[in-house]
C-alpha cells in the first residue's frame, strides 16, 4: 500500500501538481477575491518552478557533493541502487538507460581502478504495472558487457523502493556486507538511501553520482523559463517528501 501511495499521492505535492490544484481552486471558488489570489499564486509558482537559476540552486544545495576517487579507500562491496533503466524497451538485445547511467558507469570505473572488489545491484521493479522485469538483472547485463566477471556480481531483485533494498540486502547478504561497503546512487537520492541503510545497521560509506546541478553561475539565459528547471524542483520536493514519509514510517533515523 505504501508503495502505491508513494507513486500517486506525491503528484499532488510536485510543481505541476501544486500549480494544477491552485488553478482548479481558482476555477471552482466563487469568491472573486480568493479566485484572484489563487491565480496569482499559480503564476508565482509557475515563475519560480520554471526559473533555471533558482532550480539549479535548489538542486545544488540538495545534492550530496562528489567524492574524489583518489580519496576513496578500497571497498569489499559496492552496493548500486537501481531506478535508471528502461526495462520495457525492445528489442531486448541491449540495455536502455534513463538519466542515471552514471550509477553503472562510475561503479564500473571504481571497479576498474581497484576501489571496489564486488558489486551488489539492488532493485526489482519500481513500476505499478508489468513489474515482472527485474532492473537489477538488467544492470547486471550492462556490467557483464563492460567486462565485470559474473562471479563478482550479486543481484537483489525483489525490492521496489529504497527501504526494501536496505532490508533485503541486510536479510539476504549478511555475509557479503561484513566488510567495507560503498553505496552508489544519485546525489539527490543519497541522503534518503544512506538513512535507510544506516537504519538496518549496515556500515556503509557514500559515493554520490548522477548530478543534475551545475556550478552556480548567473547568466542572462538563466532567467529564461525552462521545463528542465521544473525537473530540478520535482526531484528536490520528491526527496523531501520521501524523507518525511520514511521518517514517519520509521524507515530512517
Amino acid at each position: 500500500m505504501f508503495f502505491i501511495l508513494s507513486k500517486t499521492v506525491y503528484f499532488l505535492f510536485m510543481p505541476l501538481g501544486l500549480i494544477t490544484i491552485t488553478l482548479l481552486l481558482a476555477w471552482r471558488l466563487k469568491d472573486k477575491k480568493w479566485k484572484k489570489r489563487c491565480i496569482y499564486v499559480a503564476l508565482f509558482l509557475g515563475i519560480i518552478f520554471t526559473n533555471p537559476f533558482l532550480g539549479n540552486i535548489s538542486m545544488r544545495l540538495w545534492e550530496r557533493p562528489p567524492v574524489p576517487i583518489n580519496e576513496l579507500e578500497t571497498y569489499d562491496l559496492a552496493i548500486v541502487l537501481t531506478g535508471v533503466a528502461k526495462n520495457r524497451m525492445e528489442p531486448r538485445d541491449r540495455v536502455y538507460f534513463n538519466k542515471g547511467a552514471d550509477r553503472v558507469v562510475h561503479a564500473f570505473q571504481l571497479f576498474k581502478e581497484g576501489k571496489v572488489k564486488k558489486i551488489l545491484i539492488s532493485g526489482g521493479s519500481g513500476a505499478l504495472i508489468k513489474p515482472e522485469y527485474s532492473e537489477a538483472n538488467t544492470l547486471k547485463k550492462a556490467f557483464l558487457m563492460l567486462g565485470v566477471p559474473d562471479s563478482l556480481l550479486i543481484t537483489e531483485e525483489e525490492s521496489q523502493n529504497t527501504w526494501q533494498s536496505a532490508q533485503n540486502v541486510k536479510k539476504y547478504f549478511s555475509d557479503e556486507i561484513k566488510g567495507k561497503n560503498l553505496l552508489i546512487t544519485s546525489a539527490f537520492h543519497m541522503k534518503r538511501a544512506m538513512g535507510c541503510f544506516q537504519k538496518v545497521d549496515i556500515k556503509i560509506d557514500s559515493f554520490p553520482v548522477d548530478y543534475y546541478s551545475d556550478p552556480i553561475i548567473f547568466t542572462p539565459e538563466s532567467l529564461i523559463p525552462s521545463a528542465f528547471a521544473m525537473t530540478h524542483w520535482q526531484k528536490v520536493l520528491h526527496e523531501m517528501l520521501g524523507i518525511t514519509a520514511y521518517k514517519i514510517m520509521g524507515y530512517m533515523p
